[in-house]
């Protein structure tokens, strides 16, 4: 080859990756428009701790409407206003969230015609004058304590070869520009939320009850079917009531109890607040209700027996740790519809609108004392003012009784306050589970227990 023709070949492939970036990128950018390429979008925004709520806006092109979500401290609590003031547990993800905003910058600008807008996905999802239904973006927005917007811009598609890298426009701005963010900007409820419901290891269950039984919802009267009582024996569990040619079906055992520790909620509702008052100092018997109360508890699928116990419809089981902490769990009403209707629930919610896919859960604890029998006192604290050399072995006896003690008193404590702490968060909740949790933990004993292997 010839050094014209070697020339010639190096000029057409230049046109070709030139005609290739001119095809991927939007719009044909001139020289002039690359003058704040580098820069940062919210040079003023550097303390990702100054963000006090995140809003997130996206389109549901389906419906054809904007759907908000929305994450604040109220007070110094993180609350998720759209699901009744909802603790946002997870709210590290905001500081992330924030701290990743900070951090973009408009690294390649893409296009300034509103015509591309659609393509990139960058149309803005509160833009009522634009009629286009697809290629709006989701739009975010973090505001500082008294409300001064930090941060707003609308995230669009992400760009096709390059890792990582999305289109992005601030709102009533045409420019369109390249950016590499690599930031989690969720709306789901699960994902700002404590995952772990029960906060529960399964290693420290020692005992549970599963009790199946149905109630007359007019007369309020029981029929208790059956009663399976767990126990721990080393790393097996053993129940209650077994035949001579019956085992424990270890998998089947281990599939309930790891369903039990990780046991999540796909959405909640608030309790009456007169309700959730009684229910934070008791676990059902003997509470004081209102009958809107009662109207409440039974639209989900709960009833107070004769003699004043709380039941389900759908029975119910009952967990104790090694502290002492005894959970219960009420199993209720279908609970229909789809999305934000389960989530957070809605009037159209109740009205069986949409799947049954999920199901209330009545949560309560206590404590249990009587597991930790209180061990023997000394006969007097004369050692305390006593050097060691000049303790007697009485005065050394009741030394170690009492440091028995105090650990005692120091353990019974501790646990009294984590039951007492996780019933005062359950006591304001009904939550919803899903149907496939609700399979998992709503077992019975031919589920648990299997004919002896080598039996006929």
């Amino acid at each position: 080859m010839t050094e014209i023709k070697k020339t010639m070949s190096w000029a057409g492939a230049a046109v070709a990756l030139a005609l290739l970036a001119f095809i991927s990128k939007p719009g044909v950018p001139q020289p002039e428009a690359f003058y704040d390429k580098g820069e940062s979008f919210f040079p003023d925004f550097q303390d990702p701790n100054a963000a006090t709520s995140l809003e997130v806006i996206e389109y549901d092109e389906n419906t054809g409407s904007a759907v908000p979500f929305k994450v604040e401290n109220k007070n110094g609590l993180w609350t998720i206003p759209s699901h009744h003031d909802y603790p946002a547990d997870g709210k590290d993800r905001l500081a992330k969230t924030a701290a990743g905003v900070i951090g973009i910058t408009k690294d390649d600008f893409r296009s300034d015609k509103i015509a591309d807008q659609e393509l990139c996905g960058v149309i803005d999802p509160l833009d009522e004058s634009n009629t286009a239904l697809k290629g709006r973006g989701k739009r975010v927005t973090l505001r500082g304590s008294n409300g001064e917007i930090l941060a707003d811009f609308i995230v669009g598609k992400k760009i096709e070869g390059s890792q990582n890298y999305r289109f992005v426009r601030i709102p009533e701005q045409k420019r369109i520009y390249a950016v590499k963010m690599d930031i989690d900007i969720s709306t789901k409820f699960i994902d700002w939320i404590e995952k772990d419901l029960l906060e529960v290891d399964k290693s420290k269950m020692s005992k549970i009850i599963l009790k199946d039984y149905s109630i007359n919802e007019r007369s309020g009267m029981v029929n208790q079917r059956d009663e399976i009582i767990l126990s721990k024996n080393g790393t097996d569990w053993v129940a209650n009531k077994l035949r001579a040619d019956q085992e424990m079906d270890k998998t089947k055992v281990n599939e309930f109890v790891t369903a039990l520790d990780g046991l999540n909620i796909v959405g909640v509702r608030p309790k009456p607040a007169g309700l959730s008052a009684s229910l934070s100092k008791d676990t059902g018997a003997g509470v004081s209700i209102t009958q809107s109360d009662m109207l409440s508890l039974q639209n989900k699928g709960y009833f107070f027996s004769r003699d004043g116990q709380l039941l389900s419809n759908e029975g119910e089981l009952s967990c104790t740790t090694t502290e002492g902490v005894e959970y219960t769990l009420r199993f209720g009403e279908i609970v229909y519809g789809s999305g934000e209707a389960v989530t957070a629930g809605t009037s159209e919610a109740d009205k069986a609108n949409g799947p049954g896919e999920n199901r209330y859960l009545f949560i309560s604890t206590r404590f249990l004392p009587g597991m930790f029998p209180e061990p023997k006192k000394p006969d007097n604290l004369e050692f305390q003012a006593k050097t060691d050399s000049l303790q007697t072995p009485a005065d050394k006896a009741n030394k170690l009784l009492f440091d028995e003690h105090e650990k005692w008193k120091t353990k019974v404590e501790k646990n009294r306050e984590t039951a007492e702490a996780l019933n005062r968060r359950f006591a304001k909740w009904y939550y919803v589970i899903s149907a496939d949790a609700f399979g998992k933990l709503h077992v019975n004993r031919k589920d648990l227990v299997k004919k002896k292997e080598g039996d006929n």
